[in-house]
């Protein structure tokens, strides 16, 4: 049974399960990378008015990290959640990037990777001081995957899974977590996972877009076989898939090159054709699948609070979807009931 969530704005949002945790999260969320990695571009003020609004037109879960603008993202998330009813909403963070002093300069913090069983516990404390909070809902362990270390990711990865993987389901069955996952960019290493250890859910940063589906080969067939639920983070693929302006276009945070931004004119001239914007269409393309609970775009400006929550809105035909299939642009998929 679904359950909504009702709304100042007169609108529901719908909310899914994660897994077999018992949590469950609005069917779109936000991201809060945005909320420390734009510094001093956003004010404290700013962001105040951002949550608030995110929270005033329904949304439920919110995700974080210490690495977003080292600790910023998580102490402004804390300062205006931490003064809602604590189980009205969902807050997920992550474990594996300590905030330490910077060395010949204390009072600045650095990144220290640490996938110890004991910096897990570390990272929770320094987070819920920053996030004024009693408890983290989501627990997910970020970037153990080649996207981010290359060559060095093996070693990570043993690292992880000798260490806080183990130290994540201690803290699941102690019940001082709800859920535990992994925060990647890549699918590869959620099947490896789910292969050795049992998370709840996973959140992939833009690899199931509607630009790119390669999870569909194994990752989230294995998900529903498994009940492991996804969230799924960069839905725009970092901007290539809102952008009109080709120097504007950013794939994976870097110039997009020319065969996927030819892919997306492509996609773009077939949602113009059904008057549906592609902005629209990527939000909830990602949301038809069964194994996906979530989207959590970033946001950063008031008006993609309500801009996104119309795009969501959006009654985009079937024929959409299967134009594009047999296209060969975005793959079709045996959708939520």
């Amino acid at each position: 049974m679904l359950v909504l969530e009702s709304t100042g704005w007169g609108r529901k949002v719908e909310r899914r399960k994660i897994g077999k945790s018992g949590v469950e999260v609005t069917t779109w969320g936000m991201g809060c990378a945005p909320l420390g990695a734009v510094g001093d571009r956003l004010s404290d003020e700013d962001a105040d008015a951002i949550l608030t609004a995110a929270w005033d037109i329904g949304i439920r879960y919110f995700d974080t990290a210490p690495l977003y603008g080292t600790g910023r993202s998580e102490s402004r998330v804390g300062r205006v959640l931490s003064n809602k009813p604590r189980d009205d909403f969902v807050l997920s963070t992550k474990i594996g990037r300590l905030l330490v002093p910077s060395e010949g300069q204390p009072s600045e913090l650095t990144i220290e990777y640490n996938y110890s069983s004991d910096a897990v516990i570390q990272s929770i404390e320094s987070s819920l001081e920053r996030l004024n909070l009693d408890r983290i809902d989501i627990l997910l362990c970020h970037d153990i995957d080649r996207w981010t270390h290359e060559d060095d990711q093996p070693r990570i990865y043993e690292a992880a899974a000798n260490g806080a993987l183990p130290a994540m389901h201690r803290l699941r069955e102690e019940g001082l977590v709800r859920a535990i996952g992994l925060g990647v960019n890549e699918s590869a290493v959620c099947t490896r996972v789910m292969k050795e250890f049992e998370p709840d859910c996973f959140l992939l940063a833009g690899r199931f877009t509607l630009l790119e589906q390669e999870p569909l080969d194994e990752m989230l067939p294995m998900c529903l076989s498994k009940d492991v639920s996804v969230i799924i983070g960069g839905p725009y693929n970092s901007g290539i898939l809102t952008n009109v302006e080709r120097h504007r276009a950013t794939y994976d945070y870097k110039p997009a090159p020319e065969h996927l931004w030819e892919k997306v004119l492509r996609i773009r001239e077939i949602c113009d054709a059904h008057s549906v914007d592609i902005r629209a269409a990527a939000l909830q393309y990602v949301l038809r699948h069964p194994a996906v609970a979530s989207v959590i775009p970033g946001m950063w400006r008031l008006h993609e609070v309500t801009e996104n929550q119309n795009l969501l809105s959006v009654d985009i035909p079937e024929s959409l979807w299967s134009d594009l299939a047999n296209a060969n642009l975005a793959r079709a998929f045996a959708t939520r009931v």
